[in-house]
């Protein structure tokens, strides 16, 4: 079912008891209302034991800001879907980007992390999007649907539990901003091609998140587009009032 998400990822910041104290600051923000959209945390995995059961769960879901390719075995500083899930957490972020780049994550790879994810329960969030010589060469469109091939081995049943964030890398830490009329684009497009692999019910029912330099700012403008579903939240998530103001882009 498609649903409005926004979604924060810590990436390698906070310490654990920054994080907890961030977790609870939140809790708080929130306490005496209900947010017009489901709002999740993905933090360092060292986080998540100590952050899942200080959450209000009506209201914060939790989740790992990656996993493993492999099951368990000899793979020394690896976390496995099984471990994310034993946490309490409901959520991973795969295919994001900065892993990508930095750790040459490729489709093969990708596909076994987000069929480990589901085996063991977990909702992935798949990151897509292209980096700025692409953009600038018009092969956004090319590229993304090259990164799908992560899920669309999936069957359709599976396909329907994952929710897609689409990530305009060249305008991510670059001074360079898409504009919401860009952002639209682009998702009408990626749920355009999951409509054509799995049927227009399933590309409707599927939250695709924007993942860009989403700012109190700029949310309800992005977030007012028809297939523009939430963000995924970076710097913004880890100060609360920010991550609160792109939360109320929903309830404006």
């Amino acid at each position: 079912m498609r649903k409005n998400i926004v979604a924060g990822n810590w990436k390698m910041n906070k310490t654990l008891q920054e994080g907890i104290a961030l977790t609870k600051e939140l809790n708080e923000a929130l306490a005496n209302e209900k947010p017009n959209c489901d709002v999740i945390i993905c933090t360092p995995f060292i986080h998540l034991a100590s952050v899942t059961p200080l959450v209000d769960a009506a209201k914060i879901g939790v989740g790992a800001e990656n996993c493993a390719d492999k099951a368990s075995g000899a793979y020394t500083g690896e976390v496995s879907a099984e471990m994310v899930a034993s946490t309490g957490a409901k959520y991973v972020i795969l295919g994001h980007s900065e892993r990508r780049a930095y750790y040459g994550e490729t489709v093969a790879i990708l596909e076994e992390k987000v069929k480990l994810a589901l085996a063991n329960g977990l909702t992935p969030i798949f990151c897509i999007g292209e980096v700025l010589e692409e953009r600038e060469a018009n092969k956004q469109n090319e590229v993304v649907a090259a990164q799908m091939a992560s899920v669309f081995s999936l069957s359709a049943e599976d396909f329907s539990k994952i929710i897609l964030a689409y990530e305009p890398v060249w305008a991510i830490g670059t001074g360079k901003t898409a504009t919401p009329e860009q952002a639209q684009e682009i998702h009408a497009f990626i749920r355009s091609i999951v409509a054509d692999k799995y049927g227009k019910e399933i590309a409707d029912n599927t939250s695709i998140l924007y993942g860009g330099s989403c700012k109190p700012s700029n949310a309800k403008e992005l977030f007012a587009n028809p297939d523009v579903d939430g963000g995924l939240i970076g710097g913004a998530a880890l100060k609360v009032a920010d991550f609160k103001g792109i939360i109320d882009a929903f309830n404006a």
